[in-house]
Order: C-alpha cells, then structure tokens, then sequence
C-alpha cells in the first residue's frame, strides 16, 4: 500500500497572516478564588489605550497561546488572553494538582464570575470585544446573556452549543457496535471520516463499556490510582482523548504530529476537564443558551464557522442563527469556511482577521 500522506498540504495559516507575531506588553497572574487557589495567568498585547478584546480558549480545558494575538491589530486593540481555570498557565492544574483540586469549583459559573474579575484587575471599564471559538464560543455567548451591557461586539468561530447529540456526534459515533462491525456506519459521527483515529479512541474502553463513550471515559479519569498499572491506563485514556479531538480538528491532519494534544501534562488537564463540563451538561440548564437568544438581540455578533467542522458540525451556526432569527436578529456577518475546526487554519484565520478590521469601533 502506498501511503500518500506527504504529499498533502496542510490546511493551517503559515506566512498568510496580515500581522506580526509580537511579544506581550504585559503578563501576570490574577487569583480569583480561595479553597482551591484558583490563579489565572494572562497576557495583554497590542495598545494599551486600545480598544479591549477579551479572548476565549476553547476546550473547556484548551489554553491560549500568542499565535493567537494575531487576529487583532496591534495598533488599534488591546488584546487579552488568559487561560481559563485548571488551564495552561493557570494554576491548579489536573497535571499538577489532580482533578480532585483542579476541578474543585470549576464550573461555567465560576468561569463567567473569572472573566469580570479579569475585567476589574485590568480596569476594564466599558464595552468590551468578546472573541470566542468552540468552547470558548459557549462561554462567550454565555457571558453575553448574562453580562450583556458589557458587549460592544461578539465574534464566534465553531459554534458549539453543546447538547447531547452534538457530543455523541464527536465521542459515541459506532462504538457501541465497534467490536463486531468497526467499519459500520450505525450512527452518524466524526468517526466516518477518521476510522483508524477513531480505534484507537474507542479501544481504550471495553466492549462491554462502549454503550456510553464519555461515561466510560470519565470514569478511567475519576479513578484513585492504586498502582502503576492504573496511573498508566489514565494517563493512555487522557492522551487518546486528547489526539481524537486534536487529530480530527484540522481538514488536512497532522499524521506525525499531535502538537500539545500528545503532551502528557496538557493531554491530562485537557481531558479531564472536558469530561467534567460534558459529565455536568456544561453546567447550564437545557436549552441554555438558544433559550435566552433574546438577552443578546441587540449584540453585533459574527460567526465564522468550518464548513467541514468534524468537532462542532455546521448544524450548531445553523441552530444558533435560527434561534437569532426567531427574535428578529441575525448576525452582521456570517462566514462558511472550506475548513475544519480549527481557528488556525488558513481560511479560517483570514475570515477572522477581516472581521476584527471591520468592526464598529467602540465610542
């Protein structure tokens, strides 16, 4: 068999970027809470008497990192990225503290409550940019709904909105009948199109576990290791959670490379943090945010979205924009991207950039 691998082209954002790569102005860490010490580590960059622009990782349990000051011109914004609790630079950490501190009082609430006390330590007064993507796009809308005279705009990359069908869609998909038929395309899911990815996803659970993917999953990660043996089936459940969702967010794979979703210290973080927000529904009531559209009507808000999105499919904008159009709203701008899900793929990465120099500026 001929492996024609080499011969693709990736689909991410290389010499394409309209600005530089700078270094942050400033950085610091915020704690915003005690019992566990919740520390949230930040970074501003661009113009400090700019206009602000909040940026939100996805996951839950991603990390920022600089490449992603790159959207925003430096001139005109004052951009801040932060990773959310348990994240990145954020201290506890699942890797450096275990879950039963890391996701002590790490909930959407907790998270919603941390972005305006980021506010206030950075005096932050006004209307804000609110520029989210996947889990991120979650939390913004969130924040939005709850906070919304905040807002001067909402910018959304891969709509997530997280119900239960769009998780089974990413983590259930065939597994239930994977054991007797792996090829079978008994559900719909991101699997169809990532079969030798998706073994090596599934094969960490047992058969007779696979009849609820995040379940199985979710308890490999709430378990008290007793022994080698168990540290190490956590650690190989962490990172194959991990590589699925890195893997299957480009539209063109990294085969050999997995970035930071094959780190061991991020793969635990990462994973356990989102088992816990899916274990917990997103700790939002059902029909959170499409039910509460109307406190957001009169946002400017932007989407972009991967038109090949296997990790947060189309039919989540699609959804979103209705529940807009229903009380006489819609999006200023809405982009379909020949892209997956990653912001940093080039198509992606150059809608955002257009939006961020077309927005209304803030009075």
């Amino acid at each position: 068999m001929i492996d024609f691998s080499s011969l693709q082209q990736t689909s991410a954002i290389t010499d394409e970027w309209k600005y530089p790569a700078v270094d942050p102005i400033n950085s610091g860490m915020l704690r915003v809470d005690t019992a566990p010490d919740h520390t949230l580590y930040w970074e501003e960059y661009g113009n400090p008497a700019g206009e602000p622009v909040i940026v939100l990782h996805g996951g839950p349990g991603g990390a920022c990192a600089p490449i992603m000051a790159r959207f925003f011109d430096p001139a005109r914004y004052r951009i801040i990225l932060f990773d959310q609790r348990g994240c990145g630079k954020s201290e506890p950490t699942v890797a450096s503290a275990g879950p039963a501190v890391a996701l002590t009082r790490n909930t959407t609430d907790y998270l919603v409550a941390d972005i305006n006390a980021l506010r206030t330590s950075l005096d932050i007064a006004g209307k804000m940019h609110v520029f989210g993507g996947s889990w991120g796009s979650t939390l913004a809308l969130v924040y939005a709904i709850r906070h919304p005279t905040n807002i001067a705009s909402l910018i959304l990359r891969g709509i997530f909105i997280g119900d239960r069908d769009d998780l089974r869609y990413m983590y259930q998909g065939n597994a239930a009948t994977f054991a007797d038929a792996p090829f079978a395309l008994t559900a719909p899911g991101s699997y169809i199109a990532y079969p030798d990815e998706w073994a090596a996803f599934v094969e960490v659970i047992p058969p007779e576990q696979r009849g609820d993917m995040m379940r199985a999953y979710k308890a490999i990660f709430d378990m008290v290791p007793a022994n080698a043996a168990d540290r190490a089936l956590q650690l190989r459940a962490a990172l194959a959670w991990s590589v699925w969702e890195g893997t299957i967010s480009n539209l063109i794979p990294k085969d050999d490379d997995p970035g930071k979703f094959g780190d061991a210290a991020f793969a635990l973080s990462f994973a356990q943090i989102e088992a816990h927000f899916f274990a917990h529904h997103l700790f939002l009531e059902p029909d959170y945010i499409l039910g509460n559209i109307d406190r957001i009507a009169d946002i400017p808000t932007h989407i972009v979205h991967g038109r090949f999105d296997q990790v947060c499919p189309l039919t989540q904008a699609s959804r979103l924009i209705a529940a807009m159009a229903s009380f006489g709203a819609a999006p200023v701008s809405y982009v379909r991207t020949n892209a997956g899900h990653s912001a940093m793929e080039a198509q992606t990465a150059l809608a955002l950039t257009a939006i961020m120099d077309g927005l209304a500026r803030i009075a």
